[in-house]
């Protein structure tokens, strides 16, 4: 299980604060694009008023958990599904349940994409000797 490790505030304060666009993409040092991105795809879906986008603690949380999704090497449409799935159990998707299974599957693809990034940095780096010889 992936948890977020954000700092909570307390339950009622946690409540009633809210975030600009601006406000999250500072915190979590991703583009005001990403977060459109995020929306248009359904993963994040904050209120409107008029243009301005206002995010809640929930929509917070559930950004947090995306992007430790994305840096555990998971796609978009992988985080969308494990979301889901917490929501479908009543729970609040701070965290994203992972099964043995999944995990395992991660850890091998991510294995192989190690492996063929340190294979085409031994060629590059061939390559670039070859050149500046």
């Amino acid at each position: 299980m992936i948890e977020n490790t954000e700092p909570v505030a307390s339950p009622s304060r946690d409540r009633i604060r809210t975030y600009t666009i601006g406000d999250l993409a500072r915190e979590f040092g991703v583009t005001l694009r990403t977060l459109r991105f995020y929306e248009d795809r359904g993963l994040l879906s904050p209120r409107r008023e008029g243009l301005a986008r206002i995010y809640d603690a929930q929509d917070r949380s559930r950004l947090a958990v995306i992007l430790k999704g994305k840096r555990l090497g998971f796609t978009l449409t992988e985080i969308r599904a494990m979301l889901a799935e917490e929501e479908q159990a009543d729970q609040s998707a701070a965290n994203l349940k992972l099964s043995l299974s999944q995990i395992e599957d991660q850890i091998t693809h991510l294995e192989q994409q190690k492996l063929e990034i340190e294979e085409a940095l031994v060629e590059l780096r061939a390559r670039r000797e070859a050149l500046a010889a």
